[in-house]
């Protein structure tokens, strides 16, 4: 097995740069599902990041919200998550954000695994599929585009073994993953660790410590959300937003060394900048 140790994004990421006559259409229609009562913050910190990182329509559907829309970020819609599901114009989607697991969100995994779009699987969406057999098939024999996002615990839970044999050997893990689920996989970490393809990891070498708080994961699934549906292949959306997500810890660290405190959304931010600068970077 070849692994590719990841220094830079993908010198791919360089095709987001824009010409001058475009329009938001051509930059991604993309939906996050999630954010049940009490968790409602995980899927608007995905959606804030999939915006500010350059999607061009982000859409939320919320399991049960009153919230008609972010006053912090009014570019982004608010509509239910059935519908959005639904939506043709939607070509990407993110479910896992706060989704819990109710018997609501099982059926909203279900709808989303059954539908054509390009699909990243997230938090509580995983752990909804590690305990049914059916959407384990479902999501193995899927014709479109996937990708799911485990940390450990829910890479354990997925492959019903303990989380300590995830942790001794992550490549193993991430290619059993890789094999069981036939999709792409991020298995979160240190040095995160990027499968899409049966003959090659990707080993992610940017991030640090500060990214160790609530939030996080919500926010690298909106980012790769955003690159995947700007025209990026999957497995360069995934190397690059991955890179992106870590890389704004560093440059936060750059100025806060040894500190703590970086939240989630102070990493959006940070991370379209490292965007920027890499695809159209400064001349001093």
């Amino acid at each position: 097995m070849n692994v590719n140790i990841l220094t830079t994004p993908p010198l791919a990421l360089k095709m987001l740069i824009r010409k001058a006559d475009t329009h938001k259409g051509m930059y991604g229609n993309v939906a996050i599902i999630g954010g049940a009562p009490g968790m409602i913050g995980a899927a608007l910190l995905a959606g804030r990041a999939a915006l500010h990182l350059g999607a061009g329509r982000v859409h939320i559907g919320l399991l049960k919200s009153k919230i008609a829309v972010d006053f912090m970020q009014p570019e982004l819609m608010m509509n239910s998550p059935q519908r959005l599901i639904n939506n043709d114009l939607i070509t990407h989607l993110l479910i896992g954000p706060g989704l819990s697991q109710s018997r609501k969100a099982k059926y909203l995994i279900s709808e989303s695994l059954n539908s054509s779009k390009s699909l990243i699987i997230d938090a509580d969406g995983l752990n909804i599929i590690a305990n049914n057999s059916k959407l384990q098939r479902t999501l193995k024999h899927r014709q479109a585009e996937t990708i799911i996002t485990p940390h450990p615990a829910e890479a354990a839970r997925l492959l019903n073994c303990e989380l300590a044999n995830i942790q001794s050997n992550r490549q193993s893990a991430v290619i059993q993953l890789f094999k069981t689920y036939q999709c792409g996989v991020i298995l979160k970490g240190h040095n995160t660790l990027i499968m899409a393809s049966g003959d090659i990891i990707h080993q992610n070498t940017s991030g640090n410590s500060a990214l160790s708080n609530a939030g996080q994961g919500d926010v690298l699934g909106g980012i790769i959300l955003s690159l995947w549906a700007q025209g990026l292949s999957l497995i360069n959306a995934s190397c690059s937003g991955v890179f992106l997500h870590g890389q704004a810890a560093d440059l936060w660290r750059t100025h806060n060394a040894n500190r703590i405190g970086l939240t989630a959304s102070q990493v959006i931010e940070l991370a379209k900048s490292a965007l920027n600068n890499f695809i159209l970077p400064t001349i001093d």
